[in-house]
């Protein structure tokens, strides 16, 4: 399972909030609240954000097997 983890860490040391990525990025509510859940999202939504963060996939996103 894809975990979004990462992409929080990232966030705070960059000191971006999700009301930054909303209004000034332009990520959809929706999309936020999947992250949140570790919910399925598009690579479009990942390539963004790793655009907006300056930085790498394993940065926002890591894969953990399931249990």
């Amino acid at each position: 399972m894809i975990h979004y983890a990462p992409l929080w860490k990232t966030m705070a040391e960059q000191k971006v909030t999700t009301y930054t990525l909303r209004f000034k990025h332009g990520i959809s509510h929706a999309t936020i609240q999947r992250l949140q859940a570790n919910q399925p999202v598009s690579t479009h939504t990942l390539n963004r954000l790793c655009g907006i963060l300056h930085c790498r996939l394993g940065d926002v996103a890591e894969y953990l097997p399931d249990e």
